[in-house]
């Protein structure tokens, strides 16, 4: 059986750092934490991205909760839990966007002042049931878009944060298919 080789000893491929380098470089810098010297994102925009990002999951969190409280009718019941079950998820994505942002050394702004105006997608709180879906399926492309578009900005210059956007713009996908399905049952009883 060969002998594995030394990795503190053998040659890195080109491409690669030596264990000797990656840590020295992870001893520079260390009040940086997450975000090392090899970060070649554009923080700043990233960071703006993400704040946007965390923004339009508050606003989207406040719409479903108000529509879950709202919802009224025959058909209600069951839209209204499925009004709560995305307000969670939408917060959900909140918290990770703000987390997102504190290990690129930002600060994630909360601010209501501004709220709605960071937010991407619009606050309308819809006069009926129908409305309510509508809107909330409205919210739901223009959060997949607006992700996308993250995404594709990113690329490879930070995976963990492409990654994050990846994950929450699939279940945004889900959350507009479900309002699409929605709409379509009210439809088939009215």
């Amino acid at each position: 059986m060969p002998s594995q080789p030394d990795p503190q000893t053998s040659p890195a491929p080109a491409m690669l750092s030596d264990v000797k380098t990656l840590r020295e470089r992870a001893r520079r810098h260390i009040e940086e934490g997450a975000l090392t010297e090899n970060y070649s994102g554009d923080r700043d925009t990233i960071l703006r991205l993400l704040n946007e990002a965390l923004a339009t999951e508050i606003v989207c969190t406040l719409r479903y909760k108000r529509h879950y409280y709202t919802a009224k009718g025959l058909t209600s019941a069951g839209v209204a839990e499925e009004f709560l079950e995305h307000a969670h998820e939408e917060e959900e994505h909140a918290d990770r966007f703000a987390e997102r942002i504190t290990q690129l050394g930002g600060e994630p702004d909360f601010s209501p002042d501004t709220l709605t105006a960071r937010s991407h997608a619009e606050y309308i709180e819809g006069t009926s049931l129908i409305d309510m879906i509508k809107e909330d399926l409205v919210a739901e492309r223009i959060a997949i878009d607006s992700y996308r578009e993250a995404v594709q900005y990113i690329g490879a210059t930070d995976s963990t944060t492409r990654r994050l956007f990846e994950d929450v713009l699939a279940v945004e996908e889900e959350h507009a298919d479900d309002m699409q399905s929605l709409i379509e049952q009210i439809g088939r009883r009215a």
